[in-house]
């Protein structure tokens, strides 16, 4: 097996945690974080949040995810389409 095959389910599977996660709480309507404060909730780094919900801004129909301001970190919104 090679790296990429390897890699590829556990990006896959933050990929839907993080997903669950989002829609989860935007259920109630908008939804503001920083990736630092729910990376606890989610199990990944801020770091990894940010990549994916840069990734997740562009594939996700059902979800509005949009950088909304930077103070220090990227704050998104995030709400139901």
């Amino acid at each position: 097996m090679s790296m990429s095959t390897t890699a590829q389910p556990s990006t896959k599977s933050k990929e839907r945690r993080l997903k669950r996660y989002l829609r989860d709480r935007a259920d109630d309507g908008e939804l503001y974080f920083k990736g630092k404060f729910i990376a606890e909730d989610v199990g990944l780094s801020p770091k990894e949040i940010g990549a994916l919900m840069v990734k997740l801004s562009g594939s996700v129909s059902d979800l509005e995810i949009e950088k909304w301001s930077y103070t220090g970190a990227t704050t998104w919104r995030v709400a139901p389409a």
